[in-house]
């Protein structure tokens, strides 16, 4: 069994991060968002359609940026899914721990976000540190339109390292007039190197019409001509960005083997 790790109160170090506009306003957090989830689930809706979207492409590893209090992560991780959350927000880490302390959780800004491949790292030279790669990473609920403004590109970005050659990332928000919309995602996600594979309309895989208020939008980062199924090659960018949350086994913080974190991203939450 994983080294258990307390969950330390990071408000009482600090306060809340600056920067991301989730928290700006006024939204339900942590138990009390969770609960308009629990009232769907007993009124018999499908609580899943992000989980049962991201499985049509099985992926074996996924890894859930702005993960929130766990709805996505902890369904997939019932699928059988290899799954790490990351997202901002302590308190929605908090209920997302609480519910299920077997998934890895990190506190971080997406935007700077290195989770390191715990079988590779040799603590004695950080610099060495290389990054975890994931099959497929998402960016369910609205997690764009919650980072910090000019922020998405290097949220796409950082991302985007996180996944092998070859992996996919699955990004839905909403579309609303003045905010953050498709055509800056796709310049953004074409300046990480990501293709664009296909658009919906929502997360049941309606197509996309042009004219809808929500889309799902899946990216492939292609796998360089040459490159084996099973090889990425490794350059220093593996190894500049800061570790999420700080170094494993840090106050507050967890590794992946710890399965107690304060995962977080730029934006908060899968489920926003």
């Amino acid at each position: 069994m994983a080294n258990r790790r307390p969950l330390h109160d990071r408000d009482a170090h600090g306060g809340r991060p600056s920067g991301p506009t989730w928290f700006d306003g006024d939204h339900a957090r942590g138990e009390a968002y969770d609960e308009r989830f629990r009232r769907l689930a007993a009124a018999g809706h499908d609580v899943h359609g992000e989980a049962n979207f991201v499985m049509r492409w099985r992926p074996r590893s996924v890894l859930d940026a702005g993960c929130g209090t766990g709805r996505v992560a902890i369904e997939l991780a019932r699928r059988g899914v290899e799954v790490v959350g990351v997202d901002i927000d302590w308190e929605m880490l908090r209920t997302a721990c609480a519910k299920e302390p077997e998934v890895a959780w990190y506190q971080a800004d997406l935007a700077t976000l290195n989770v390191p491949d715990e079988v590779e790292v040799e603590p004695e030279v950080p610099s060495r540190r290389r990054r975890r790669r994931f099959d497929l990473a998402v960016m369910a609920g609205n997690v764009l339109l919650f980072v910090t403004p000019g922020s998405e590109r290097s949220v796409i970005e950082r991302v985007t390292m996180h996944l092998h050659h070859g992996g996919i990332l699955v990004t839905g928000f909403q579309l609303v007039d003045g905010s953050y919309g498709l055509d800056d995602f796709d310049a953004d996600c074409a300046a990480a190197g990501l293709a664009l594979h296909e658009r919906y309309a929502n997360w049941m895989g309606d197509r996309w019409q042009g004219s809808e208020n929500y889309a799902v939008s899946v990216h492939l980062r292609p796998r360089p001509e040459g490159l084996g199924p099973d090889e990425a090659p490794e350059t220093p960018d593996d190894d500049r960005g800061p570790s999420v949350a700080g170094e494993p086994g840090a106050a507050g913080v967890a590794a992946p083997g710890d399965a107690v974190a304060t995962g977080s991203s730029t934006g908060s939450a899968a489920d926003r």
